[in-house]
């Protein structure tokens, strides 16, 4: 039977709004039909799990991922759920754990670290066997769970049995999840899920930058394997059978009715009959699925017509010459103050400033317009809500890459207490139900790993160890996509290429809808229509110096969604990766732009990867450029999109440094990121202090450096890093107003007791500090504004805005999740803030703004903004700085700070208070090496 967590374990959730509203309307007569149904697929229990590979971390490996491993529900489970908030077992019972770090974090010791993760060690004690399962009936592959988590153990005679198991077991954890993201990278959700308008705005924020065909996505597989030899061939057969696994599954569950519920609850199955199909996957499913995750995780880039307009705007308010001043230095392209992850003084130089750009294509002042992407709306479609949600999934897409998320303290064994390198570290990669990761181990010829993969594309293990090594990615947000600008000739619809009117290619998707029990938005359709050109998509159109033209936008893992299967695939060789060397050959084979870290019982490593593009020279990546020969990338494709890319040697790279941090940071000097915001003040900093420390005293523990990830997880950014200096300018003087006065001793006060958003106990659901923190998210926005918009005139400060958020605080609306999401203080003016008050303070800045700000640069203007602002947000109810949203009654500032599992499937879980973390999690030390 499914298991009830107690309320006061977890607070309850409502149903959910951004996703399918699951059972708002369910129906008596389907309550019984679904209880009527099995509730669990049959599995013998007990028995031994298969002989593991050798594991040399010494029972020293750890690991978490909420809020559980099962992420499939049968009809009768969901039910019981939503009425009764039962679980289904090991649907969250890694939530609580992972929640209660966040109290338990100050006092862990190394024997306690198991109380917040999961034993990693490979295989399963025989004791701790929950079930064994041949799936398919097949004699060459077995699935063991374990009890604790659920966890399967993937053991495989034959490479092909091993990957039918991986797709078996994917399957069983994550169908439904599976499937819907199949139909998200094809622009095809509303039409399988339902029309709410989040579903909406999900589809076309991922489809506008992947218009993929058909033959399109069969073309990526194609290429990938073919280009890539033996491992090609390999990864094709790996992926065939992944795929067969998947189907074996839907099979069985269909015909044994045990398959999840949402199928019935969508429409797609009947509840009593069994009448309907859940439609098998195919391999260009698999690339569907990657064009998402890449373009949520692993695309930096974009944004350069953006970047286009908040430049005008600056040289309209300071002229030309002043005005490029103003921007460079909001830009901070390479800031002499920013955190870096390799931190030795070695420069990578990428997408620099050139001296003189050229073949720059900037808009002619108020003509630039986003190119439309949804058309012949009806019914629900129509509706205010639904075109606003598309307003926001474009400005979204087609923004600067603010994409980040995922952290990494990686220590040296020089500064351990045991001699071996120490890791925590994992991707941050929202919170959702199911989650889009899950935890797998897989043996089999040529294969042994454990860790986390996303659903669907678990074939091989994308984050987590391997027999003696651990290895795990940020982020890193380098600028691989450009902006060209696309001459038009004869109509709207034509360009010059290269001299020749060539038409552009319309590629277009139909989406209806109707209610469902578990969406009961009215029926709707519309059609989706993108034009690509051989530059890439249209997004926008505009002049040039009077000349109509479309820009497009190019990125250079575009086409190319599948390629980083080869990279996959070598991670989780043990015959391949046995050292920081061939840890960063394998790497190297990834296209999509992140950060890598490594670590075994000797070494650390750290590599940089992604496709980064050889620009023509004097091509600035920061604006658009002309669609011409000259500004083309170097040995450019465009039936292939491939070009020369730079070599490894030229990426940020690192082995043994004495510690690695990465929270989407700038990775090295002179490396530029195409986010705006890698300044003075960065959230890299919270683990760069805290790391720094701790190495440098050395005698560092798993139990240390945990301590050090959780702490900082819990730090306001804003309040460690950058109210001490706005207190000193408020209290340059005496402060006569009582208001002011005691507001500033508030917040003074919580600095002083570590400046985190934390409990009073666990709990308690109210914050230490409350009034201080509400002081501080109510006047950041304010003094930010004060501060900055007299000089930069209104025009530029929106521009600005635009390239960079003013704040990211827990309760902000933030990111492809919205609130209530986990990752905060990526991206925000701190830096802008830290840089000016130390200036107008007469403090040494390098790499400073190119005016001074606050009251013109005089302290006690400057002063008089601080106090005016500080004394009105002191004013501000909770209610009115926190006005409630769909979780949580307005003034409840625990609730809007909360982490909330967004519903993607009919099981909800509970709020848990706030942390900035990763997701999926490790914690390593290996013991001893092959």
């Amino acid at each position: 039977m499914p298991r009830c967590t107690p309320r006061t374990t977890l607070d309850r959730l409502r149903t959910p709004r951004r996703f399918p509203r699951f059972l708002k309307a369910a129906s008596i007569c389907v309550l019984v039909a679904g209880l009527l149904s099995p509730l669990t697929q049959a599995a013998a229990a007990g028995g031994t799990a298969a002989p593991a590979a050798n594991d040399y971390c010494g029972g020293q490996c750890s690991d978490i991922l909420p809020p559980g491993e099962n992420g499939n529900a049968t009809l009768a489970q969901v039910l019981l759920n939503q009425v009764f908030g039962t679980q289904p077992d090991h649907a969250e019972d890694q939530l609580g754990p992972y929640s209660n770090l966040a109290a338990g974090y100050s006092t862990l010791t190394d024997d306690k670290i198991n109380t917040f993760f999961n034993d990693a060690s490979f295989g399963v004690a025989s004791d701790q066997v929950a079930s064994t399962t041949k799936p398919g009936g097949r004699t060459d592959v077995t699935i063991v769970r374990d009890k604790k988590s659920g966890v399967p153990h993937i053991t495989g005679t034959t490479r092909y049995g091993t990957e039918y198991g991986a797709g078996y077991a994917a399957a069983q954890d994550r169908l439904w999840l599976m499937d819907v993201f199949r139909h998200v990278g094809r622009g095809q959700l509303t039409s399988f899920a339902g029309g709410a308008p989040s579903n909406q705005g999900l589809e076309q924020e991922f489809w506008r930058n992947a218009p993929y065909t058909e033959a399109d996505l069969q073309t990526q597989i194609d290429s990938a394997t073919a280009n890539a030899g033996a491992r090609g061939t390999q990864a094709l057969a790996d992926a065939n059978a992944y795929i067969d696994g998947i189907n074996a599954y839907i099979d069985a569950s269909d015909s044994g009715r045990y398959f999840p519920g949402e199928y019935v609850l969508t429409g797609h199955k009947d509840a009593i009959t069994n009448a309907g199909t859940i439609d098998h996957f195919k391999l260009t499913d698999l690339v569907a699925l990657a064009s998402v995750i890449g373009a949520l995780f692993g695309s930096g880039g974009g944004g350069e017509v953006n970047n286009a307009l908040s430049l005008l705007a600056a040289q309209s308010q300071y002229g030309v010459t002043e005005g490029t001043k103003v921007w460079e230095s909001f830009r901070e392209r390479n800031d002499p103050e920013a955190v870096l992850t390799v931190h030795n003084g070695e420069s990578f130089p990428y997408a620099t400033k050139p001296d003189t750009a050229q073949g720059e294509a900037l808009p002619d002042a108020g003509t630039v317009a986003q190119e439309p992407l949804v058309y012949d709306r009806t019914g629900s479609a129509a509706t205010a809500k639904a075109t606003g949600t598309s307003a926001t999934a474009a400005a979204t897409s087609l923004s600067s890459a603010r994409r980040g998320m995922s952290n990494a303290l990686v220590v040296s064994g020089k500064a351990t207490a045991s001699g071996h390198p120490i890791a925590v570290f994992g991707p941050q990669t929202g919170y959702f139900a199911p989650q889009l990761l899950m935890l797998q181990e897989i043996q089999g010829p040529g294969l042994s790993a454990r860790g986390a993969s996303f659903a669907g594309l678990s074939m091989y293990v994308e984050l987590g160890r391997g027999q003696d090594y651990s290895w795990s990615a940020t982020t890193s947000g380098q600028d691989i996509i450009d902006t060209y600008a696309v001459e038009l000739c004869q109509d709207d619809y034509h360009y010059l290429y290269h001299g020749t009117c060539t038409a552009m290619d319309k590629v277009e998707r139909t989406n209806s809808w109707k209610p469902t029990t578990a969406d009961s938005t009215a029926a709707g359709s519309y059609r989706m229509q993108v034009y690509r050109t051989k530059y890439g998509p249209v997004e926008y159109r505009a002049t040039v110096g009077g000349k109509k033209v479309a820009y497009t936008t190019l990125r250079s893992s575009y086409m190319h969604e599948a390629d980083s299967i080869i990279g996959f695939q070598m991670l989780n060789d043990p015959d391949y990766v046995k050292s920081p060397g061939t840890f960063q050959s394998a790497v190297q084979h990834i296209n999509y732009t992140f950060n890598w870290f490594y670590a075994d019982s000797a070494h650390t490593a750290y590599y940089n990867s992604g496709d980064n593009p050889v620009r023509a020279s004097g091509v600035d990546a920061e604006f658009p450029v002309w669609a011409q020969a000259a500004y083309e990338w170097r040995n450019w494709d465009p039936a292939t999109n491939t070009a020369a890319y730079t070599p490894a040697s030229a990426h940020p790279n690192s082995v043994d440094q004495d510690y690695y941090i990465s929270w989407n940071n700038k990775q090295a000097k002179d490396y530029t990121t195409a986010p705006w915001g890698d300044g003075s003040v960065h959230r890299g900093n919270l683990l760069e202090d805290r790391v720094k420390k701790l190495a440098a005293a050395g005698g560092v523990t798993r139990s240390a450096l945990t301590r050090a990830m959780a702490d900082a997880a819990l730090a306001d950014l804003r309040a460690e890093d950058v109210l001490p200096k706005l207190l000193q300018v408020v209290r340059s003087s005496p402060v006569t107003d009582t208001t002011a006065a005691a507001a500033a001793t508030k917040l003074s006060d919580w600095v002083t007791a570590g400046a985190r958003r934390k409990e009073t106990s666990a709990g308690s659901k109210t914050y230490a500090d409350a009034d201080a923190i509400r002081i501080l998210d109510a006047w950041w926005p304010l003094m930010v504004k004060a501060e900055f918009a007299p000089g930069l005139g209104t025009d530029l400060y929106t521009a600005f805005t635009a390239n960079l958020p003013v704040d990211e605080s827990p309760s902000a609306a933030h990111g492809p999740t919205g609130a209530h999401a986990g990752s905060s203080f990526q991206y925000g003016w701190w830096s802008y803030v830290d840089k000016d008050i130390r200036a107008v303070l007469g403090q040494s800045v390098q790499g400073g703004l190119a005016q001074k700000y606050c009251g013109g640069g005089s302290l006690s203007a400057c002063r008089d903004i601080l106090i005016s602002t500080l004394k009105t947000a002191a004013g501000l109810t909770a209610a009115q700085v926190y006005p409630g949203d769909d979780q949580c009654s307005a003034g409840d500032q625990w609730c809007a700070d909360s982490i909330v599992q967004r519903a993607l499937g009919g099981i909800k879980h509970g709020r848990i208070t706030w942390q900035n973390r990763p997701t999926y999690q490790q914690v390593v030390e290996y013991t001893s090496h092959r």
